[in-house]
């Protein structure tokens, strides 16, 4: 990746490099150069609800308006709204939401998605990064207007409400959503209404330093509680962006992506709706979703890690679905990014149509333990598999497993760690062959490990 951007944008601690408003400036300056090259006349800016949020906004903003780029501002939104706006407004030529994600409230980051609402490819972001950090020269010319899109969360969220147009049941479901006091906090009541569901909200007053706070698709433990408490139907978990989201099951057990993702794909599926027969997961993925998917008979792509290569992998193939375990997941039918509330909508869609609970639906796919630990290494990043004692270990394990488990070890793309994920059919086994390997790593790189 490039000197500025990670796998998702530019990130950081705010109020320091490269989360700074001097940055900031420079990132709004470079996107409304973007936009103009592209014939467009305007820029949205959204954001979640982070203290430093207005700061990087107002930099932003005055950075696309010095172009000559009129700027609006949706404000406190969802990650894929900004997305959604993006095709929506005819002449946006980009959207920049400010959002570390699931990170605590002292990172943010900056994300932009260009006209029609896709993330930027690699060669995109490369111009972007030349922009920033190619001099100080300011546009001369015209200045752009900054505005306030008054209704973007009514827009947004009558876009989701569209595209499910649910029947009326004799009983609601009962829902317990946790906003993780992020961007989820006000359009969640807005989707999830009482007309339709019995709903319970938690988490859902942010105060600029609250978000992600112990709560969220990090941290289920209290929405596990309720929904066993308030015999819910359902618990539904987003991050501080709202572009993922996990799942609690009416015996209070957390439903994570891959699951997910095969209760969606054998109801499209067997609605006849899945495109080219195929889903797109990354390599990280449960092995027990493969397992799954193959025994309905729906094809299985594996992607690298990342949401962008999902989406890669899902056009080159044709696939309407894909996702991550973290609960990043892509409707390409639906829309074109990730998308938390929406693919909640999905699941709430499979368990209506079909009146089946969560937990029978789920119970189509079994979760193989999986046991990831890091391994602190040097910046040389060698072929391990070139390393004797690292490879007999490796191949060791992997005999030992067969069919019936998988091990899988890569370089973190932004620390000087090596990520060793081993899954199989028994928990003391798998952590037991995962420090086996970790301890051939420790005995070549002799650094400290972290898990």
């Amino acid at each position: 990746m490039g000197r500025l951007f990670g796998t998702d944008g530019i990130r950081g601690v705010a109020n320091r490099y490269p989360i700074t408003c001097e940055i900031a400036l420079k990132t709004g300056r470079a996107v409304g150069l973007f936009a103009k090259e592209g014939g467009y006349k305007t820029v949205i800016i959204g954001k979640d609800t982070r203290i430093s949020g207005d700061m990087l906004e107002s930099a932003l903003a005055a950075g696309v308006s010095s172009t000559g780029i009129d700027v609006f501002l949706a404000g406190v939104i969802p990650t894929p709204g900004v997305a959604y706006l993006c095709s929506d407004i005819k002449n946006a030529g980009a959207g920049i939401v400010i959002s570390a994600s699931h990170n605590p409230y002292q990172d943010n980051g900056i994300k932009i998605f260009k006209h029609g609402g896709e993330k930027l490819s690699e060669e995109q972001e490369n111009k972007i990064e030349d922009y920033i950090l190619g001099g100080d020269s300011v546009p001369r010319g015209n200045v752009g207007k900054i505005a306030v899109i008054s209704d973007s969360l009514e827009r947004y969220s009558a876009f989701l409400l569209s595209m499910f147009p649910f029947k009326k049941l004799d009983k609601k479901l009962k829902l317990v959503i946790d906003s993780s006091n992020g961007a989820a906090s006000k359009i969640a009541h807005m989707v999830f209404n009482d007309k339709l569901f019995n709903v319970q909200f938690i988490y859902d007053s942010p105060d600029g330093k609250n978000i992600n706070d112990s709560c969220g698709s990090q941290h289920t433990q209290e929405l596990q509680r309720l929904v066993v408490k308030e015999k819910a139907d359902i618990g539904l978990a987003f991050d501080g962006d709202a572009d993922r989201f996990i799942a609690v099951d009416e015996n209070g057990n957390e439903i994570t992506g891959d699951r997910i993702l095969a209760v969606c794909a054998k109801f499209a599926k067997e609605r006849e709706n899945l495109n080219k027969n195929v889903v797109v997961s990354t390599i990280m993925s449960n092995i027990g979703l493969g397992k799954t998917l193959a025994s309905l008979g729906i094809d299985h792509i594996k992607s690298d890690v990342g949401d962008r290569k999902v989406l890669e992998e899902m056009k080159r193939s044709g696939a309407v679905i894909g996702g991550e375990d973290s609960g990043h997941m892509i409707f390409l039918d639906y829309h074109t990014t990730g998308d938390g509330m929406l693919s909640a909508l999905k699941l709430l869609e499979v368990m209506m149509e079909t009146g089946q609970s969560l937990s029978s639906l789920t119970s189509v796919m079994t979760v193989y333990p999986q046991v990831l630990m890091n391994v602190e290494v040097d910046e040389s990043r060698p072929d391990f598999m070139k390393i004797k004692i690292i490879a007999d270990t490796i191949k060791a394990v992997e005999r030992k497993l067969g069919d019936r488990g998988r091990v899988l070890i890569r370089y973190s793309g932004t620390q000087p760690l090596l990520r060793v994920m081993v899954e199989g059919p028994d928990q003391s086994q798998v952590e037991r062959y995962c420090q086996d390997i970790c301890k051939s790593i420790k005995k070549t790189f002799k650094r400290k490990t972290g898990i």
